[in-house]
């Protein structure tokens, strides 16, 4: 999955912009649906458990990921109950 790879990316380097966040959920999106985005964040939420264990420094990183893609699967619901 191309936006595992952006995201492991992003996080290698610390940094990341809130447009590359949306780009990335909407590509994610568009390539295999709701339910490509439901399986970034698991595999964001395992990630994120995994490296608080471990205490490593990038946790906040993966944090903004995971609140981004939450967010995203929320607007993208209320979307589709206001239709």
């Amino acid at each position: 999955m191309r936006a595992l790879d952006q995201i492991a990316g992003s996080i290698r380097a610390g940094y990341v912009h809130s447009t590359t966040v949306l780009n990335t959920l909407i590509e994610t999106e568009n390539e295999g649906g709701l339910n490509a985005v439901r399986r970034v964040e698991r595999h964001l939420d395992n990630g994120m458990q995994a490296m608080l264990q471990r205490q490593h420094p990038r946790a906040d990183l993966v944090q903004v990921w995971l609140g981004a893609t939450r967010a995203y699967l929320v607007s993208r619901a209320e979307q589709r109950q206001a239709v």
